[in-house]
């Protein structure tokens, strides 16, 4: 415990950390990529140990600054505007209680509303005060009483290598596509079944902007995983990876027999079964899929589906972009493509 705290306040400390701060000056100047060593004489900035799970963590800690600021501020305002202090939190009523059971089926499942009725008070007068301080806060600003020079950790740009991740578009030279969506997956993940419907719907739609790519993260309480994945390359060897990997997520059980594996092999269009069952008997590909596996721990994946989303360099063969988990929406992945595809865009224009 004692050890979490300390690296809490240390990650609290250099969040805000100060690069300069004169009495000349008259606003701090503030810097969130401060140098944290020099080695031969040469700085190494906060931001040349980040990872995906840093930035993260310093993304939460950042909120944590944020809302504690917004009450300070007010704390400090009170005195001399007792205006702005001066509407009070609204009350939360029985009907708004029972207005957000009865819209809320999740909660029907926990109990009935009498049972449930406490905790959801204590949810709405939460999300009142917040939604009150962020108003007073809005108004300070407005009126100039307020200056914040608090600002959000830099972006952080994963860089990811396709390794041998099977992609969907064969690639012509020169490569036209300038936006990868690089999954990592798992057979027998429910939300990485659920996600393959979006996924095949962007297909359609960026057919000719956008790469997608396939990468294996079996987890380790999924028993069957591991062979599944060595079975979709097996049928790789015969061009009909994609076809068995869409038959293994609409089809395949949580308890995949060898005989449900090796049927739908032959639902896919397998045609040399006996190449096939030798390969994925063997393991031809056991250390294949392990490689995934690391490559996708070393990028600080922790869990199923992961998406690495950003720009393409079909020479380096590398995405640089950012990590999304989850069955994440169509909406979503449309925002984060587009925002990618008008950058390439732009780059595109200013090269000609």
């Amino acid at each position: 415990m004692i050890k979490k705290i300390m690296a809490v306040s240390f990650l609290l400390f250099v969040v805000g950390a100060v690069e300069v701060f004169a009495g000349a000056i008259k606003n701090p100047v503030y810097s969130n990529n401060p140098i944290a060593a020099e080695v031969d004489g040469k700085p190494v900035y906060l931001d040349d140990l980040k990872h995906i799970r840093i930035q993260e963590t310093l993304m939460q800690l950042h909120e944590m600054h944020t809302r504690a600021l917004k009450e300070k501020i007010l704390e400090k305002l009170a005195e001399k505007h007792p205006d702005l202090v001066a509407k009070k939190v609204p009350e939360v009523t029985q009907a708004e209680i029972k207005q957000f059971y009865e819209s809320n089926s999740g909660i029907k499942e926990i109990g009935n509303l009498s049972q449930v009725s406490a905790e959801i008070r204590d949810y709405l007068e939460k999300s009142f005060r917040q939604v009150h301080i962020e108003q007073q806060y809005q108004h300070a600003v407005q009126q100039g009483w307020v200056k914040v020079y608090l600002t959000p950790p830099n972006d952080f740009h994963l860089v990811a290598g396709l390794g041998t991740a099977m992609v969907w578009t064969e690639e012509k030279v020169p490569s036209t596509r300038r936006v990868f969506v690089l999954e990592y997956s798992d057979f027998q993940c429910p939300f990485c079944k659920r996600v393959q419907g979006t996924l095949l719907k962007l297909r359609k739609r960026y057919s000719n902007e956008v790469q997608f790519g396939y990468r294996h993260f079996p987890l380790p309480f999924h028993k069957e995983a591991q062979g599944l994945a060595q079975a979709v390359e097996c049928a790789r060897d015969q061009n009909k990876f994609w076809e068995l990997q869409d038959l293994f997520y609409k089809n395949i059980s949580n308890a995949a027999s060898d005989k449900e594996v090796i049927e739908m092999a032959k639902l896919a269009g397998v045609e040399n079964m006996r190449d096939f069952e030798f390969c994925w008997r063997n393991e031809k590909y056991a250390e294949r899929v392990q490689n995934d596996i690391r490559d996708g721990v070393d990028l600080g994946i922790q869990g199923t589906p992961t998406f690495i989303l950003g720009a393409y360099d079909p020479e380096t063969r590398t995405v640089s972009g950012e990590m999304f988990s989850g069955a994440v929406s169509e909406e979503k992945f449309v925002d984060v493509i587009e925002k990618y595809l008008a950058s390439t865009r732009t780059e595109a224009k200013l090269n000609r």
